[in-house]
């Protein structure tokens, strides 16, 4: 089953490889309380940060083949060789397209090439395009075997499908054009057409905090950020890690400091696939 694959990767690794995610995405010391990992020996985070993801993926050992019983999930995805990941490529810090290398690189990225390592031996994934509107279809029609895509874990999404997780908790953020002086808190928002991603649920929060807004909503991140910058919207509301992405690679947009409302990120896999008790214990320990 594809939950037993998820619920024993190693926590250490996993630990290990979100601090040094953390430092080589974000800049973030491993020093940092922001970065630390509960349970984890400070020496071994500071040693996280030197070292590059690629070796923490070489260093996940494959699961034994007791853990992948014929018939099961895991035993087909690495029957076919290759783990069929729903993603993105244009989000920055957690999945993107690297042009220089053809390489889908970040968060999100190393996180399913580590699931591939363990289920299947070998690092080997594919990635099919999904957006916050489509990944629950995606999963359920089985064009995807799991979704790693800043996919937060809600209780109307779990009716639906499973989740490994939480690994990563971020909360919504506001994202403006850099000249912008007059918002500096989701009240500000009254009024003010806001963008978003359809099927997020950011639109939800917005709609019970600011029913004032003027909610514009786009099926990507990558239309939001062109309605901000173009000034058809006056903010975009979404996780804050995505919009730090989005800043890191669009200098004329910032990111304000605040979050609102929690955002435990899970892997998304179809019904039976997900987590059990033992999924829980290796991922029970979040970074934020």
């Amino acid at each position: 089953m594809l939950d037993t694959a998820l619920g024993r990767l190693r926590p250490a690794a996993l630990a290990t490889l979100t601090v040094a995610l953390l430092a080589l995405t974000t800049g973030c010391s491993s020093d940092s309380a922001e970065t630390a990992v509960p349970g984890t020996p400070a020496t071994a985070q500071k040693r996280a940060g030197t070292k590059t993801v690629d070796r923490l993926i070489a260093e996940q050992a494959p699961a034994d083949a007791s853990l992948l019983p014929p018939g099961s999930t895991a035993a087909k995805i690495k029957e076919s060789g290759t783990l069929i990941v729903g993603g993105t490529q244009t989000a920055a810090l957690f999945s993107q397209l690297d042009p220089t290398t053809g390489k889908v690189e970040g968060f999100d990225a190393a996180m399913s090439r580590l699931l591939a390592k363990y289920i299947i031996g070998e690092p080997k994934t594919k990635l099919v395009n999904v957006t916050a509107a489509t990944r629950e279809a995606l999963l359920k029609n089985h064009s995807v075997d799991a979704v790693l895509a800043t996919y937060t874990i809600t209780p109307e999404r779990s009716k639906v499908i499973g989740f490994a997780g939480p690994y990563y908790v971020d909360g919504l953020g506001i994202q403006l054009r850099q000249d912008e002086q007059d918002i500096t808190s989701l009240n500000d928002l009254r009024g003010k057409t806001v963008t978003t991603q359809s099927g997020s649920t950011a639109a939800a929060v917005l709609n019970e905090r600011v029913p004032s807004a003027k909610i514009q909503l786009f099926d990507t991140n990558t239309e939001c950020v062109q309605a901000l910058r173009q000034g058809r919207a006056d903010a975009y509301v979404l996780d804050q890690g995505v919009l730090a992405g989005n800043s890191s690679t669009n200098p004329d947009i910032k990111v304000l400091p605040k979050t609102y409302d929690k955002k435990p990120y899970g892997i998304g896999a179809r019904h039976g696939h997900g987590p059990r008790a033992g999924a829980e214990r290796c991922w029970r320990r979040p970074v934020r």
